[in-house]
């Protein structure tokens, strides 16, 4: 019994509890989605007969006014059942009965919050970083290839490939996007914008694919309220471009099923690279890192103009609001309804790939 509280139960704690910080972390920029809904439902006096925080058998449920709220068995995702939302009701407080403006803002700003949420937690991470990156190469690593080709210390980058570098956390994603090791830049060098193109790097082989070796340092710099905000917004744009470019390579056949996680994928990730951390310290502020990532990817990727996805919610409020007339409520609930049982079906897919990739 001693050997079991002294060696194997921390040795069970160790394994188990990043997936409790990773399974918590998923569940706030789940709430804080949901939580923009329902606070702008609530201001806008649309009824709300369910909050629910998770999916399947309700863990515990309270009825309190008009709403019914709910902590539910799975910790992956969560709904706001607003009246009037899907079908059709006689309540004047019903969400279909609401101008175009007030539903639109209702619905964007689940993402909108978990966008605010990516920008505030990428400011705790850098305001505890010593340094934080720039986009100016400082020198370059001993052996390096592509000083050879007109790169140059104090080269601020501004574009690769033709695509605009936010912050230095863009410059890494554009290079491993490149394809043929051949890189153009744009950077600005004493004051002046210049163009440098074919830049070479040294490779290495993953999976069957040709990665660049980045083989120079940027400046770094000491952390001051401004900085950090700076920034803060800098870096979300990165990620946000990162999201976006992503998609666009998923769509086009660039990255297949193997690249793509779910909530099982995306839970496990966490914990995983949680638990690598050597200090308590780290472990936060990678699983930080982590979540500023996942809850920008959820506010775009919940923005696209996707059936049964915010997005696609927006996008027939915009065009019942240029039309000035309303889309017939059946119709659009065929399309929902439909969208909602790809995206089921699709999240299913993932789902079994997360496991399988994991076992």
């Amino acid at each position: 019994m001693t050997e079991f509280f002294t060696n194997t139960l921390p040795s069970l704690w160790g394994s188990v509890w990043p997936y409790f910080v990773a399974i918590l972390l998923f569940g706030i920029l789940i709430a804080i989605h949901e939580i923009g809904h329902f606070l702008f439902a609530k201001l806008f006096n649309v009824r709300v007969n369910d909050f629910a925080l998770g999916m399947g058998p309700a863990l515990l449920k309270k009825q309190k006014g008009e709403t019914k709220y709910s902590l539910r068995l799975f910790p992956v995702g969560g709904y706001v059942n607003m009246e009037g939302e899907d079908t059709d009701s006689d309540d004047e407080r019903a969400f279909f009965r609401k101008p175009c403006w007030q539903r639109f803002i209702i619905v964007a700003a689940g993402a909108i919050l978990n966008l605010i949420l990516g920008v505030i937690v990428v400011a705790i991470v850098l305001s505890s970083d010593d340094l934080i990156g720039t986009k100016t190469i400082n020198g370059f690593f001993e052996d390096s290839v592509s000083n050879n080709y007109g790169l140059q210390a104090d080269d601020e980058i501004l574009e690769i490939n033709g695509t605009k570098i936010y912050s230095y956390r863009g410059i890494g994603f554009n290079l491993i996007r490149d394809e043929d090791s051949s890189v153009d830049f744009k950077v600005r060098r004493n004051g002046q914008e210049t163009d440098i193109t074919g830049v070479k790097f040294d490779t290495f082989d993953y999976e069957g694919r040709d990665y660049i070796v980045w083989d120079f340092q940027l400046v770094g710099v000491k952390p001051t309220a401004w900085g950090v905000i700076k920034g803060a917004v800098l870096d979300s744009a990165s990620i946000v471009q990162l999201v976006r470019l992503s998609l666009f390579d998923m769509v086009s056949g660039k990255y297949g099923l193997k690249d793509i996680s779910g909530p099982i994928g995306t839970i496990s990730a966490i914990a995983d690279t949680t638990a690598q951390a050597k200090t308590f310290k780290d472990k936060m502020l990678t699983a930080l890192e982590l979540l500023s990532y996942i809850t920008i990817n959820v506010g775009v990727f919940n923005l696209l103009p996707i059936p049964a996805l915010d997005g696609g919610r927006l996008f027939f409020i915009t065009i019942e609001a240029i039309r000035r007339k309303p889309i017939s409520r059946k119709y659009e609930g065929y399309i929902h309804a439909t969208g909602l049982i790809l995206l089921l079906l699709f999240m299913a897919v993932v789902t079994i790939s997360d496991i399988m990739k994991k076992f």
